[in-house]
């Protein structure tokens, strides 16, 4: 038997980081998200974001390839909001996205901050918060979520 535990700290933004998730609905978006989720077996631990991205703190079965996950993850996502009337400004995900793995003595502190990113994105803009991100973990990037392949991160 096979035994695997990995949280990814999953982040995502939105085409040139428009805000196109509208705040009074995107606990809509987050049980889509959840639901598509655990209907392939994810624990899902939180999802939280800001009009402009979406942070996703989960585990994934051993039979889920993450690349895979994310790419079917933000294409049925992507058509959920299209035909969602509250979502009339949504056009569609950046092609990028981050993914982190987060210990799971940890795992309470990525909760935490994901619960928080209101409060988190008054003092701080999501170039920044990504760009930490990165940092903490100790990668570099000449591009990425943040502007898709137009606009460069660094």
């Amino acid at each position: 038997m096979s035994h695997l535990s990995l949280t990814y700290h999953l982040v995502f933004a939105t085409w040139n980081r428009y805000s196109t998730i509208n705040i009074a609905h995107e606990r809509e978006l987050y049980k889509f998200i959840y639901d598509f989720a655990t209907q392939r077996g994810a624990k899902v631990w939180r999802i939280g974001g800001m009009p402009d991205h979406v942070h996703l703190l989960l585990d994934l079965p051993d039979n889920i390839a993450l690349r895979s996950f994310v790419r079917s993850l933000k294409a049925e996502s992507s058509k959920f909001m299209h035909v969602n009337p509250h979502f009339p400004d949504w056009y569609k995900w950046s092609k990028g996205y981050g993914a982190f793995v987060v210990e799971s003595d940890r795992r309470s502190a990525r909760i935490d901050y994901i619960r928080n990113q209101k409060a988190h994105h008054g003092t701080m803009p999501f170039v920044d918060e990504y760009r930490n991100l990165l940092a903490d973990y100790e990668m570099e990037s000449a591009t990425s979520i943040l502007g898709d392949e137009e606009t460069p991160l660094i």
